[in-house]
């Protein structure tokens, strides 16, 4: 059986693929013209961060399977793949830890002002520490996390950690579980007005694309801090960038965006109340490592071995009949 891995995942994955006796050859352009003819007869794609749209799947003559080294899916066409019973993958276990540790950064870089009090201390004004805005303590703050699953609770436990008051708004998950976990649960708009802090671990879809606008953002403290670690699309960027402008927000980091990479002239790149990165949050050396081999067990495990199969990693089990 064939295997295209779609982008560079680290050598470990690659390892268990090659034990299965599974051929895999590696994939870096991404253009459809190309992707067509190589892909058209594999029997199983580990995907990153490019598309897969029905264009090109449709020229999937042999897919069972498509394993996506990470948790999110907008960039597979779902619908497609359910059309076909082709398999959906998730690495549903590996990125938690590094993306909860990514947002508990974020929330103490903004809080403390590192970023500013950094800048001061290298342009040789150690002594005007004065000038510098106000800065607070986590400590009984307000955090409200969006979403709560795996992520959300990993960003829970560490908060607790600080002695912060955790929230929690998801409609889909029992709020008895909510507070089973220490946490208490809340309505979308009581946890916008009440949140120091908001963490950001819902899916991008139809219902959650612009969960935050203009309106939201009029409702929230001054002092704010907003943490998108999910995808961009979820906050309206155009307005989160006029309540950062005009300081009605105390600061946001982002690691997604609405388009990505940012174009070069967004005026959220010269905001000095923010945090950006590449979309990297779940990026460490062990997350890596942990995805590369759970991506790759997801198509080892479907093709040769269905017992050994993780299949809260398979997003559409109900219709394939898993």
């Amino acid at each position: 059986m064939k295997i295209a891995v779609m982008g560079k995942i680290h050598i470990d994955g690659l390892e268990i693929l090659k034990k299965a006796n599974l051929k895999y050859f590696e994939v870096y352009n991404f253009e459809d013209k190309n992707l067509k003819q190589e892909l058209k007869d594999v029997d199983g794609i580990i995907l990153r961060t490019a598309n897969l749209d029905s264009n090109v799947l449709s020229c999937c003559e042999n897919l069972k399977i498509v394993s996506r080294h990470g948790v999110g899916y907008d960039n597979v066409n779902l619908e497609y793949l359910n059309q076909k019973k082709i398999v959906l993958g998730i690495t549903s276990t590996s990125n938690a830890v590094s993306v909860a540790e990514h947002v508990i950064t974020s929330f103490l870089y903004l809080t403390k002002n590192i970023h500013l009090s950094d800048k001061l201390t290298r342009d040789g004004m150690f002594n005007e520490k004065s000038s510098l805005p106000d800065f607070f303590e986590l400590y009984k703050k307000n955090v409200v996390i969006f979403g709560f699953g795996r992520i959300g609770r990993a960003v829970a436990k560490r908060c607790l950690g600080f002695e912060t008051n955790v929230y929690v708004y998801d409609p889909f998950v029992d709020k008895k579980y909510i507070e089973k976990n220490n946490c208490i649960p809340i309505d979308k708009l009581d946890g916008i007005k009440l949140a120091d802090y908001i963490s950001i671990h819902l899916p991008l879809n139809k219902k959650t694309k612009n969960f935050i606008t203009k309106y939201e953002l009029s409702m929230m403290k001054a002092n704010v801090i907003i943490v998108n670690t999910a995808r961009g699309g979820i906050v309206d960027e155009k307005n989160l960038i006029k309540a950062l402008e005009n300081k009605k927000i105390f600061g946001a980091a982002l690691d997604v965006f609405e388009e990505e990479p940012p174009r070069k002239d967004n005026p959220i790149l010269k905001l000095n109340n923010t945090i950006l990165s590449p979309h990297n949050a779940a990026l460490t050396l062990e997350c890596r490592k942990r995805m590369a081999i759970e991506s790759a067990e997801n198509i080892v495990y479907f093709l040769t071995n269905k017992n050994k199969l993780n299949l809260n990693n398979i997003v559409n089990r109900k219709i394939i009949g898993l």
